[in-house]
């Protein structure tokens, strides 16, 4: 496998407050890899330096032999790169269908000129997203909460739903912040068996999450991080095992 993901000495101050520290790893193609560490090791910080939210001081992201770190969050979004957030941003006022549907990329649509010189594409393919949502909530069991208000779903058939958002843009790496904290075990081996089979299309994932048994079912390697720096990085029972990972976070 090549790597498809390639991050060397990435460095984030925020106002004297080291959030990233040298940090270097990289990612292969159907790889799924889970990131660890206490609250505040610079986690989020580093998918908000990968998605372009913010820009890291130094160090440089290569993506499929693409710089990404000097691209806006919209560029490297199209470029294949997808992410959830703690907070799910969800627009919870409209329908569960009318958020995945907002989710597919290229939509021609979303060009104004389309719309008046290629309305035939323009419906054409709002069609075919409108079949595959359906498709994607029917896989996800969310196909009763279609027409629902996002709002009206539960914590975790909110999160999942979230999931599908990611899902349906086709990115070929997917950012998943903490996708099974605070849900019940059903919903969580819900989530944990669809992103379980996204190696088997080609998508590589990184995961964000507190749930080391979640860590440990899912994740082919794992990076533990404590304030900014890469403390140590292995398979999930040897960093599980590690004794700076016992010390600083399992204790």
């Amino acid at each position: 496998m090549s790597s498809w993901l390639k991050i060397d000495n990435l460095n984030k101050h925020f106002d004297g407050v080291k959030a990233l520290v040298d940090f270097s790893c990289s990612l292969d193609k159907g790889e799924i890899l889970g990131l660890i560490g206490p609250n505040g090791a610079g986690k989020t910080t580093l998918f908000n330096v990968l998605t372009g939210f913010i820009a890291a001081d130094s160090g440089s992201v290569v993506f499929c032999d693409v710089y990404l770190h000097k691209k806006p969050a919209h560029r490297i979004a199209n470029l294949g790169v997808a992410r959830t957030f703690q907070d799910l941003r969800l627009i919870k006022q409209i329908s569960v269908l009318e958020n995945v549907l907002l989710s597919f990329r290229k939509q021609p649509g979303e060009n104004l000129a389309n719309t008046f010189f290629r309305a035939g594409r323009c419906r054409k393919v709002e069609a075919e997203n409108k079949d595959a949502a359906y498709s994607i909530l029917g896989k996800a069991g969310l196909a009763e909460k279609t027409n629902s208000l996002a709002s009206d779903l539960s914590y975790g058939q909110q999160k999942l739903l979230s999931l599908v958002c990611c899902l349906v843009s086709d990115a070929d790496l997917l950012l998943l912040d903490e996708p099974v904290a605070g849900i019940a075990p059903a919903m969580i081996e819900q989530i944990l068996s669809i992103i379980t089979d996204l190696p088997k299309q080609g998508k590589s994932v990184i995961i964000i999450e507190h749930n080391l048994e979640a860590v440990r079912q899912v994740c082919n390697r794992v990076v533990f991080m404590d304030a900014g720096e890469k403390i140590c990085e292995g398979t999930p029972q040897e960093v599980h095992n590690d004794p700076r990972v016992i010390e600083a976070y399992l204790d």
